[in-house]
């Protein structure tokens, strides 16, 4: 079977409440449920990936933050296993002063790269969520980043956002990171039957048709399908710790983000060589064997418990504990692998109408 480097995604929208962090999250625990390693890593000093996963950066112990500032502290130490074959690299709030402290390091902009290299061959997907600014934190991320993904709701203004950070991405692309590419982009909270998003739509869709060839950073993006339907589960779902997997398993939103996680893992396979029909038989059972491996050595370590105590609800734990303690504290949720190409209840994919929009400049249709 053909080595398939891992795909290193930055989710990046200057703009805040956009559907970011639950795209980064739910993307992530539905590559996961497909049998890849994946890792998330939560470069917002608002840490919301973190809670959202049921991790407090402050009472974890190491985080992104010790990586950027301690030149002892190892990668390894600070990733916390939150499901079967979802790792995530938590937040503190502490990050916030990061870009201040190390104003003065040579080559501040590669310490998250180098960080990584450490593990780099141990996971499948790696996926950045990054603060809603373009400063020390997100040049990091563009620089281990292989591509961005904009999440972005569909309207006129945030495609002037879309315009702005396009042309960054060409300027980083240009001296820090040759090989960043723009992805795509993630409709998020879409209303399908507004006649406004329709029209964003289209004018997205012929923007990235009219980039084929071109040469530029986003000549290969297209608007990444299904889109997100609006749905309030979504929004519940971090309050319980959990992803929208975990929390309402078939709602619109659910159905919408599994989805577009198997046709982001079936693109990037095939494009190196992998049948994802066969769905990586080998690796999937060798996840499998791990995964029961791991609730095997937890089930021994708990402590012995009366009839009435042995079923118990699994809460997100945000408790202080020690290192090695971590991972059995963590709740792993052993999903069983989906098909890639099996049928989805998937909304019926969005029209591309033509309207008009110019090749390097998004504007709004008359």
């Amino acid at each position: 079977m053909p080595k398939v480097p891992p795909r290193i995604a930055a989710f990046i929208n200057q703009k805040g409440g956009v559907g970011k962090t639950t795209s980064t999250v739910n993307i992530g625990a539905a590559i996961a449920s497909l049998g890849r390693r994946v890792l998330l890593i939560d470069l917002d000093p608002q840490a919301h990936l973190s809670l959202h996963l049921g991790v407090d950066g402050a009472s974890i112990g190491q985080t992104v933050y010790d990586l950027f500032l301690d030149p002892d502290a190892r990668i390894e130490d600070a990733i916390v296993k939150v499901r079967a074959n979802l790792d995530i690299l938590p937040s503190t709030v502490d990050l916030a002063a990061a870009e201040m402290e190390l104003a003065n390091t040579a080559d501040r902009n590669f310490l998250l790269k180098r960080r990584f290299d450490e593990v780099r061959d141990q996971y499948d997907f790696v996926l950045i969520d990054c603060p809603p600014s373009l400063g020390l934190l997100t040049l990091n991320a563009l620089c281990l980043a292989g591509e961005v993904i904009v999440p972005m709701q569909a309207h006129f203004l945030a495609m002037q956002g879309l315009s702005k950070l396009l042309e960054t991405v060409k300027l980083i692309s240009q001296g820090l990171n040759p090989a960043l590419k723009v992805g795509g982009v993630v409709l998020c909270m879409h209303e399908t039957q507004s006649t406004h998003s329709k029209e964003v739509v289209a004018e997205l869709d012929q923007f990235f048709e009219e980039s084929v060839g071109s040469g530029l950073p986003w000549a290969n993006a297209k608007v990444l399908r299904p889109a997100i339907r609006r749905n309030i589960k979504l929004a519940e779902a971090p309050s319980f710790g959990q992803t929208i997997f975990d929390y309402a398993e078939w709602c619109p939103g659910a159905i919408d983000y599994r989805t577009l996680a198997e046709r982001f893992v079936r693109e990037w396979e095939r494009a190196h060589g992998v049948d994802s029909g066969t769905f990586r038989a080998a690796q999937v059972a060798e996840s499998t064997t791990m995964v029961a491996e791991e609730n095997a050595r937890a089930t021994e370590s708990t402590p012995s418990a009366s009839p009435a105590q042995t079923v118990t609800e699994q809460k997100p734990v945000l408790s202080k504990a020690p290192k090695a303690e971590r991972a059995a504290k963590s709740a792993v949720v052993e999903s069983a692998p989906i098909p890639i190409d099996s049928p989805r209840s998937a909304p019926q994919e969005l029209s591309s109408a033509t309207l008009s929009a110019e090749p390097k400049q998004i504007r709004r249709s008359s």
